[in-house]
């Protein structure tokens, strides 16, 4: 079965009552917006649509939605930011017991996914009792700089969640490995990974009950094969993939690959989310 083309969401408005929208590849690369995205997002809500933005970023809600509104999405189009870091945070504040050393892997000195945790930081695999993976500096580092945070860590079983399972990021120069890729090293080195965000059921459970519709009235939104359709699919939601974000210079015929790859076919796809 191939995707049905559309060429703007209005297409979908009578179809669907809930939509799950991705966040980068979908609404904005690493430079900026998308041209058409802001506008597009608030056509979606002020159709009367449920809007869920579903992304898979290890910062929390609050600060993703400050960042979107400061590239000039207006916070009035999305019901509800819903982020796998900020998922992670509210799993760790339930865990009770005494706080625990944390080796924190993130971007740009970022502390949101821990802050107010009461967890102790760490730099050493050597001390840490539970590693907190929420980005990539890929772009600055190569995997080997990670590897050798992580193996000391591996060889001591320390486990590890991760709150990006995105395995390639965008920057403002290209794309680079995402924190997926990661956590793939520290599987490969011994260590045991629990994922948190797309493809994952944590993510879209949560997003059913916020949605509040029947699943054959919610559609996903979003630019990666892997985590977007893939986890739409299992959750048994319809699926849109926009050729923006990381497929960007793919071919249909490298898309059909992974569609096959990753067992699942996207219901529709869209050169550009616009309206």
């Amino acid at each position: 079965m191939k995707p049905e083309p559309i060429f703007g969401m209005a297409a979908l408005t009578a179809r669907y009552d809930a939509f799950l929208v991705d966040q980068f590849g979908v609404l904005r690369s690493g430079r900026g917006p998308y041209p058409g995205a802001a506008e597009a997002l608030s056509a979606l809500k002020a159709a009367g649509k449920t809007v869920i933005i579903l992304s898979n970023s290890g910062k929390r809600a609050s600060e993703n939605s400050r960042r979107l509104a400061q590239l000039g999405f207006d916070p009035a189009s999305w019901d509800v930011f819903l982020t796998s870091g900020e998922v992670a945070w509210r799993m760790l504040a339930k865990e009770d017991g005494t706080a625990k050393t944390c080796m924190l892997i993130s971007r740009d000195g970022d502390t949101s996914a821990i802050d107010g945790l009461g967890l102790t930081r760490t730099d050493s695999g050597e001390d840490a009792e539970v590693i907190l993976l929420t980005a990539s500096e890929g772009d600055l580092y190569p995997l080997s700089h990670y590897e050798a945070l992580l193996t000391p860590a591996a060889r001591r079983n320390v486990p590890c969640l991760c709150t990006n399972p995105d395995k390639v990021m965008l920057t403002r120069d290209g794309t680079s490995f995402g924190a997926g890729r990661i956590a793939e090293l520290y599987q490969e080195l011994g260590g045991t990974v629990r994922w948190i965000g797309k493809p994952y059921p944590d993510m879209y459970s949560i997003a059913r009950e916020l949605a509040g519709v029947p699943d054959g009235r919610i559609c996903c939104v979003g630019d990666s094969i892997e985590h977007d359709i893939a986890g739409a699919t299992e959750a048994g939601f319809a699926s849109v993939l926009v050729t923006t974000g990381i497929l960007a210079q793919a071919t249909e015929t490298e898309r059909q690959r992974l569609f096959s790859e990753h067992g699942c076919t996207p219901d529709y796809i869209l050169p550009k989310f616009l309206w």
